[in-house]
Parts: structure tokens; sequence; C-alpha cells
């Protein structure tokens, strides 16, 4: 059998969230209790939920500046959600096409009393903003050479793009030399983050020019 528990909070995670742990705590509860039923993960992630999603993606709050952030695929929350907890003075603005994701998400940040958040049901190439976003971010959505030209005209000059990426990153930074130098980015860089406190998080992040 396998195991399908809750994994227990781990101990960074208070550190990490500071006053807002206990929204933290919230969300978390929820997913695990609703999140298979919804099809937003499945029922091997309880095991590490804490460890590989919610940790893995609050390790990203101190690269986000105060304004206006995007989301892109948001789907959970992951990472939109746990941003807007650990990021009050951070806008989020959570773009996802399907429809029973956009349900939760509505849902959850209103049960939350999230006010910085807003849902928009779109996919990135369809998305039409009133203003840029000072950034955008992304985790698990599709390769590099795909979304960065779906959502370079998203964000505005001098922003940034803060994508949430797995082992193999340098390898899609390469496959995207021509995306990059199309859409004009600069300050290109492989960010890792919890050396030593938690799993690995790896992200991409560049300047829109």
């Amino acid at each position: 059998m396998e195991d399908t528990t809750l994994e227990a909070e781990p101990a960074v995670a208070a550190a990490l969230f500071g006053d807002r742990i206990d929204l933290a705590r919230a969300y978390t509860s929820d997913l695990a209790r609703r999140g298979e039923e919804l099809g937003l993960i499945g029922p091997l992630e309880l095991p590490r939920l804490w460890s590989r999603h919610i940790i893995n993606c609050v390790l990203v709050a101190p690269l986000l500046s105060p304004g206006t952030t995007g989301d892109i695929g948001s789907g959970a929350g992951l990472p939109g959600l746990v941003l807007a907890i650990a990021r009050p003075d951070v806008r989020m603005i959570l773009i996802e096409p399907m429809e029973r994701r956009v349900d939760w998400l509505t849902s959850e940040a209103k049960e939350l009393g999230l006010d910085n958040v807003s849902v928009i049901r779109a996919r990135a190439e369809e998305t039409k903003l009133d203003w840029p976003l000072d950034q955008v971010t992304a985790r698990a959505v599709t390769a590099l050479s795909k979304l960065i030209p779906v959502t370079a005209p998203l964000v505005r000059s001098g922003g940034e793009m803060i994508f949430m990426k797995g082992s193999r990153v340098q390898d899609e930074v390469t496959a995207a030399t021509k995306q990059i130098r199309r859409a004009r980015l600069s300050n290109v860089e492989v960010v890792e983050l919890g050396h030593g406190v938690a799993e690995l998080t790896r992200v991409f992040r560049a300047t829109v020019d």
C-alpha cells in the first residue's frame, strides 16, 4: 500500500512564512483535503505536499518585488496562492484556463481572505490585461522555448520572468536561445534556492527589456 497520509509540517515552514504560517497551514490542509477530488494533485503527493510543493514554492517569495505578478497556469495555486500568502505586498493575478481550477482558486483565495489575489480564466497567449505585469511566474507548465514567447508580451519593459523549473533547466535555457534573443531578455540566470534547508528549487530568471 502506498502511503497517502499528509506529510508533517517541516520545521522550516514557520521560518519561511513568518506571521503568515497559519494561512499556509490552512491552504495546505484544504489542498490535502480536496486536491485529489478536484484533480489538483494526485494521492501520492500527500506524503510530500509540504516539502515538494508548499516549501518549494515559498522559497521563491523573496525574488518577488512589490507590484503585480502574474502566475501562468496556476492550477492548484502552486506557486500563485503560496506566493500570495507569503507576500501580501504583491498583487497576484492567477491565470488558469480550466474552469474547475479557476473555481478552486477563486474560492480558496476568498476562504483565506487573500485580498491581493485576482483570478483570470484564460490561456497565457489569450490573456488581456489592463496594464502590463511587473513579474510573471510559472511552475511545471511547459518548456522555456514555449513559455517565453507567450509570457513576454504580458510583462512591462524592465519586468521579470521568474519560472520554477526542474533539474534540466540548463538544457531548456540552451534550447530556448532563439526565443530568449527574440524576446530581448537580459540578465538571464538560473537561481538555486533552498540549499541546506529544503529540496532544491531551481528558478529561471530574466529581465524583459
